[in-house]
């Protein structure tokens, strides 16, 4: 497995879309900006066949500190919560996507 940067992703699609480099490192800074922002806010965002982003809430719970074993309360905190769409599990269980549909992968 390998780690791939935000850098690295917005290095490619300049390279398929014949659009300069500073404009894609804003536009993606800003998507991504702007999904932070609405999580924030408590909506629910959500992106046909590729998955949804919606906020969970893990409940107040007590925990066991591992070096003086005592007890602590950890309140109750926010998170996101993705739940991947249609082609994002296609790909994920070895189908490959191509121009919006998925295709099982050919017989070797």
């Amino acid at each position: 497995m390998k780690t791939i940067a935000k850098k690295d992703l917005i290095e490619r699609i300049p390279e398929s879309t014949s659009t300069r480099p500073t404009l894609v490192k804003r536009l993606v800074r800003h998507f991504l900006d702007e999904i932070a922002s609405e999580l924030a806010r408590g909506n629910r965002l959500e992106f046909r066949d590729f998955g949804v982003f919606e906020i969970g809430t893990r409940p107040a719970r007590t925990a066991l500190n591992p070096r003086t074993l005592k007890k602590a309360r950890v309140p109750a905190r926010r998170r996101v919560v993705f739940k991947p769409g249609r082609r994002m599990k296609q790909g994920l269980n070895g189908s490959r996507v191509d121009g919006g549909r998925a295709a099982t992968p050919a017989p070797e």
